[in-house]
């Protein structure tokens, strides 16, 4: 089997990294200092996703949140994260395996996440350092997130391909929009925090039951 696909570009939060505990702790330790209720983590699967002042907008009580309390949050969520990230975050079972593959393959290896760009560099620094991801983009001041296609095409353009011969890998429905709105392959993951119902609906073409399952998508070796 040969495939025209010649990238490999990556989600990081639910994707390859486990972080929901890190991210939900650290959100309830904001709303609890506020005075306002806390959540479930496992509700935090479906709050993650849209950058953390969406986050910010999901988890306050109704009628709460206003631009500047939104703000003073996102704020608070940075200093609180930045002593709480790496507590109980890891790499899903099988990611070492996959990325080694890849490398071996040379197949160019990326990752775009809505996650603040300083700390999606903190995380690969600290879990994914002995892959060579390049470029690793997180949400920056001034650029869409995703599901825009603009972090797509800034990757492309670095890598030398275009969107059509990239896939993109993810986890929510955001990240699905986000190859379609790219032209890139949309492929969920089984394992991460959002149903596969809910990546089926927003179109991923693909469903990796297995991080090893993506290497099927590039051909044989």
């Amino acid at each position: 089997m040969s495939t025209n696909y010649k990238a490999a570009i990556f989600d990081l939060d639910g994707t390859l990294l486990d972080t929901l505990a890190d991210i939900g702790n650290t959100a309830n330790d904001v709303l609890t200092d506020r005075g306002h209720p806390t959540h479930d983590l496992d509700a935090y699967r479906h709050f993650i996703g849209d950058g953390v002042a969406t986050l910010f907008t999901r988890i306050l009580p109704e009628g709460v949140p206003t631009s500047e309390l939104i703000a003073d949050c996102v704020s608070e969520f940075g200093v609180t994260y930045g002593r709480r990230w790496s507590e109980n975050s890891q790499l899903y079972s099988g990611i070492e395996e996959l990325l080694n593959e890849l490398v071996r393959r040379e197949i160019p290896i990326a990752i775009l996440s809505n996650k603040p760009h300083d700390f999606v560099g903190v995380c690969v620094a600290e879990f994914l350092p002995a892959w060579p991801f390049d470029p690793i983009l997180g949400q920056r001041e001034g650029i869409p997130r995703k599901p825009d296609p603009a972090g797509v095409l800034e990757v492309c353009e670095a890598l030398g391909v275009s969107p059509g011969e990239c896939i993109y890998v993810g986890d929510s429905s955001v990240d699905m929009l986000t190859a379609k709105n790219s032209g890139a392959l949309a492929v969920g993951v089984a394992w991460g925090f959002r149903p596969v119902e809910e990546l089926v609906e927003y179109g991923a073409a693909h469903i990796l039951d297995t991080p090893s399952h993506l290497l099927e998508l590039f051909g044989e070796s």
